[in-house]
């Protein structure tokens, strides 16, 4: 069995595999009809791949590979699979000139061949991708957690919809969700890896929202990496605190442990782009297409993230592996074990 594997105790899916697929085809149009409400979005297309050197694909930890290939027709210049959507979206803002206090959203797809495989890593990522306009005093702590208790309120309608449905899934997200920085985390948890703190934490609440991921700690260690050049990580937030990104992580009773429904943050200006490039030891990217245009001021300031479709719908239909609400490839070993133990692989 793949060490990354973890087998709950007599597992037994909720759903059968002909329900399950039912479910997710609910779980993803009312939740993105009640995200797009709530948020005021605008559902547009968008990329599979974008050019490479423009700067516009995000870098996430700022160590995974993007699959890469040349364009026949274009002599042979290279596109990227994009890891996430972050970037693109604050320039289609632009492009379609919309204006504050609205946003877009869409259906992002991709492929992170550098995940370490287990039952919520998979080959393959979906999530909603979604920005929205922001006037320059939104940026502040106050109007992330707005924000974050808006999405989290659809988050909660969801469950219900879906008890409505199927009365065995019975709803287990509190009634708020819990805001704590990342500061706090590593302070009330002494002695335990981030991870642990992540599972402590999310145990004790229920849902929390950590704040401020990417930047170091007191001892000078992160809580997590972010990439320098989309959420602002460094901006203080009056609370002697600084950050105005972070994760939406609710308690997995399947699993047993934390679990990551979203990243997202309110995005860098331009005095957070030149900082946190600088901390991060790549100043260079200044000069990169995307990242000229937000140092040019042509650039709106937004708030925006991701939301994971295969992750809401495992924690909502009470899954054991993230390959039960989405196709994708396995190595041997696990889909064995997988099998042997009632999880059903699509």
């Amino acid at each position: 069995m793949s060490t990354h594997l973890f087998i709950p105790p007599n597992y037994q899916p909720v759903l059968n595999p002909t329900l399950t697929e039912k479910a997710i085809k609910i779980t993803k149009d009312y939740f993105e009809h009640q995200l797009s409400a709530e948020l005021r979005l605008r559902r547009v297309t968008a990329p599979l791949f974008v050019l490479k050197g423009t700067g516009i694909n995000d870098d996430l930890n700022g160590i995974e590979r993007p699959v890469s290939f040349p364009i026949k027709f274009m002599n042979e210049t290279h596109a990227e699979i994009v890891h996430s959507l972050a970037k693109w979206k604050r320039w289609n803002l632009k492009r379609l000139n919309i204006p504050a206090g609205y946003g877009l959203y869409t259906d992002m797809n991709a492929i992170r061949p550098d995940e370490d495989l287990d039952n919520i890593h998979s080959l393959y990522v979906d999530q909603w991708d979604w920005e929205r306009v922001i006037r320059d005093e939104d940026r502040n702590l106050a109007f992330l957690k707005h924000i974050v208790t808006k999405i989290y309120s659809v988050m909660k309608r969801t469950e219900y919809l879906l008890h409505e449905e199927y009365p065995e899934l019975v709803p287990q997200l509190p009634e708020e969700i819990t805001f704590i920085h990342a500061q706090d985390l590593h302070d009330r948890y002494p002695g335990l890896s981030a991870k642990e703190k992540e599972d402590q934490a999310a145990k004790e609440y229920g849902a929390i929202f950590i704040i401020g991921i990417g930047g170091s700690l007191a001892n000078g260690e992160k809580h997590d990496g972010r990439a320098p050049d989309y959420d602002d990580w460094t901006t203080p937030t009056g609370d002697g605190h600084k950050g105005l990104n972070g994760d939406i992580v609710v308690w997995n009773d399947v699993l047993q442990r934390a679990f990551e429904i979203s990243s997202m943050g309110i995005r860098v200006n331009k005095e957070a782009l030149l900082k946190q490039l600088a901390l991060a030891g790549c100043e260079e990217r200044a000069n990169l297409m995307w990242h000229q245009m937000l140092l040019n001021d042509e650039l709106p300031q937004t708030i925006g993230g991701g939301i994971g479709q295969s992750r809401l719908c495992m924690f909502f239909l009470r899954k054991a592996h993230i390959g039960e609400v989405q196709a994708s490839i396995w190595p041997d070993e696990m889909m064995e074990a997988c099998t042997k133990n009632q999880i059903h692989l699509f």
